[in-house]
């Protein structure tokens, strides 16, 4: 689906985003979503992105994300344990294949990117 170019009229943290649910897969909390796409084409997404607290698994990501944390804060664990605060300002790369874990700690939102 293509959207046509929208200017964001607000910073990304006063943008009125959409509910989309409970985050599937949780396993902590009780994550719920709400997103605003700005861009979808040529195996491109891009928008922003808001999660309360909660945390979940993901294993061999179908793609890659890019994201930039505007406000909250989380922590992601890699599949080796390693691990990074996510706080605003943070600038984060999940490559396709990545395994690891999200903890969202305070309402996290980001502006993402997706790349098929």
């Amino acid at each position: 689906m293509n959207l046509p170019f929208i200017p964001s009229v607000a910073a990304p943290e006063h943008l009125e985003l959409t509910p989309a649910g409970v985050r599937a897969g949780f396993d902590s909390g009780h994550p719920e979503t709400s997103v605003r796409e700005m861009y979808s084409g040529g195996g491109i997404d891009v928008g922003v992105w808001e999660c309360t607290p909660g945390g979940w698994a993901i294993e061999n990501r179908p793609n890659t994300e890019i994201c930039s944390i505007v406000s909250g804060t989380g922590v992601i664990t890699d599949a080796d344990g390693s691990q990074r605060q996510l706080v605003p300002g943070t600038v984060l790369t999940l490559p396709k294949g990545w395994s690891g874990r999200w903890d969202i700690t305070q309402t996290l939102r980001k502006v993402y990117v997706i790349v098929e």
